[in-house]
């Protein structure tokens, strides 16, 4: 049996034999969100729609460019859209009513122009539909987390340069999610940075934010491979008995040559003042 499973979630649930992840080409526009002083970037069109799906196949959900112009986000909740267009790990959003968290939402969209949006402008147009369409409105509120910093090991990183091209295909570069069995998961990542690899993380298998503090500019293919354990996804697989394999801080020393060190620092936490379901299209 295998599983993958999704980035972008809370409290990530299992499935099979869908494919769950944050697709790659997505880079979030940092914790704070700034808004700029140019005009805010929006959809041509969107269309959104009840998710409706039931059975195994309720918990996928992922966030892509299909094309150069057609950006989907299937079966995502208000808080995981909240936390993709914001980087933030879903820990760090509160207050909204209740169905932020349950209620699902398929939100198909146009991007203007013919060139395939860039990462930080699929971000800002969601974000604008965020605002526009589901009325969201929201304040900051500092708060000290318990964090991950994403370091480079000792002995440093052992990450070769990505052979992937990010304009190869319209849709950009291919999607990156962890593959989960009961016994191990693997991470085939491609033309991933450091950066997207904390946001991976954050709301992924790990229960809070972190923070890439690697200093390593670069995009990198890798393969990760690790034992689950009840610390990973909210407990959903326990540690196989006899397992040879490490766990994942063990396997990102050994393997990738990078670190997760637990620590404390303060983050920039969005509280939801309002939301409404989203207007009719």
């Amino acid at each position: 049996m295998l599983l993958v499973v999704v980035v972008s979630s809370v409290g990530v649930q299992a499935f099979r034999p869908a494919v769950y992840g944050r697709p790659k080409g997505l880079h979030y526009t940092g914790l704070h969100g700034q808004a700029t002083d140019q005009k805010p970037l929006a959809f041509e069109v969107a269309t959104i729609k009840p998710a409706g799906l039931d059975g195994p196949f309720a918990q996928g959900r992922w966030i892509r460019m299909e094309s150069a112009n057609r950006f989907v986000a299937h079966n995502h909740a208000v808080k995981t859209l909240v936390a993709a267009a914001y980087d933030l790990a879903p820990e760090a959003i509160s207050g909204g009513p209740s169905w932020v968290d349950s209620d699902r939402w398929e939100i198909l969209a146009k991007t203007p122009g013919d060139v395939r949006p860039t990462p930080v402008q699929q971000m800002s147009m969601l974000r604008q539909l965020l605002s526009d369409r589901f009325g969201l409105s929201f304040h900051r509120q500092p708060k000290e987390f318990a964090i991950f910093a994403l370091t480079v090991a000792p002995g440093g990183p052992k990450l070769k340069d990505t052979a992937i091209s990010a304009d190869a295909t319209p849709e950009g570069p291919p999607l990156v999610a962890f593959v989960l069995s009961p016994t191990v998961v693997r991470l085939p990542a491609k033309y991933l940075s450091m950066p997207e690899f904390a946001s991976l993380l954050q709301r992924s298998p790990l229960d809070r934010p972190v923070f890439d503090r690697t200093g390593l500019t670069g995009r990198y293919d890798f393969d990760l491979e690790f034992a689950p354990d009840e610390s990973l996804w909210g407990g959903l697989l326990p540690r196989p008995e006899n397992s040879d394999k490490p766990g994942l801080i063990r396997a990102m020393q050994d393997q990738l040559g990078l670190n997760l060190e637990s620590t404390r620092g303060p983050v920039d936490t969005i509280v939801i003042d309002r939301v409404d379901r989203p207007t009719p299209n």
